[in-house]
């Protein structure tokens, strides 16, 4: 930095009460932002809801377990198809001591009665199709996992040799599955 060819200007020095006043000026900016919505804003459709997701482990999944418990690995919400209250995706297998059983992937929304047990209104992953789940989130109102299969039933248990990305989305009532292609031998 050069120094200037004269004496310092007194317009040209910020001081403490200038800093502070920028703040203020800013944070009220940003604060009536926040207040204001355009007329035609209204919470349907949106992320935000006032209801609370549906807790996964007070559902009941279509798993038969043996008298085993049903260990939730992953769940995620969102209010996926825009009715305004949320739904929760979630990924659930029979508990084992030793190695891993097959997932179910299901879609659970609130109970029909104030206080009762979530429903499971979708099934996307059937744990019949003897898949492992790895990678599920939620990205806006798309539900993404990786799958896991086995190629053949000579395929040993324990090494799923298929890898399938797939995303599954509410279209015109009902979840829609899109696959990725399909990846051998991993």
């Amino acid at each position: 930095m050069q120094p200037s060819a004269g004496p310092a200007l007194p317009h040209t020095r910020a001081r403490t009460a200038h800093w502070i006043s920028t703040a203020a000026l800013v944070g009220a900016v940003i604060g009536a932002g926040a207040l204001v919505q355009p007329a035609d804003a209204s919470s349907h459709g949106s992320d935000v809801t006032t209801q609370a997701a549906p807790d996964p482990r007070a559902a009941k999944y279509p798993l038969d377990c043996a008298g085993a418990p049903v260990d939730v690995v992953s769940s995620v919400s969102g209010d996926l198809d825009r009715d305004g209250r949320p739904e929760t995706v979630v990924v659930v297998r029979c508990h084992a001591e030793a190695g891993t059983p097959p997932s179910g992937v299901y879609v659970l929304a609130p109970g029909a009665a104030p206080g009762s047990a979530p429903r499971v209104v979708a099934t996307l992953v059937d744990p019949a199709e003897q898949r492992s789940i790895t990678g599920f989130g939620l990205q806006g109102r798309i539900v993404r996992a990786t799958v896991l299969g086995f190629s053949s039933d000579a395929t040993p248990r324990c090494c799923p040799d298929q890898k399938r990305t797939y995303t599954w989305q509410w279209r015109a009532g009902r979840y829609y599955a899109t696959p990725g292609a399909l990846a051998n031998g991993i």
